[in-house]
């Protein structure tokens, strides 16, 4: 796949990100990389490997999942900045669909 400008542009505006013309051609370069390095990837005889779900060795780290007391609801939204209806208030994220 060939990575160009209008790409960059088009990948920039789904993020919502406004470039420069010198982030636009650094991106480009560095989207083009990335993309040649998955092309080498692909060239590599992996038939022998067999697939995972990760690196890593599962570990028995984990605790039984049992019931026990949660925190007061009250006390945690008391220490909150601001809380409506029992629950966090928080600023807006995102913004508006269509901006």
């Amino acid at each position: 796949m060939a990575i160009d400008r209008a790409t960059v542009d088009h990948v920039a505006r789904l993020a919502r990100l406004s470039l420069t013309d010198e982030e636009r051609a650094l991106f480009t370069e560095q989207l083009r990389h990335i993309l040649d390095y998955f092309t080498r990837l692909q060239e590599l005889n992996l038939g022998a490997v067999a697939p995972t779900s990760h690196v890593l060795a599962p570990s028995e780290a984990l605790r039984e999942d049992e019931v026990r007391p949660s925190l007061d609801r009250e006390e945690v939204l008391a220490a909150a900045p601001e809380a409506e209806e029992g629950f966090f208030k928080v600023p807006p994220v995102l913004e508006p669909a269509g901006a």
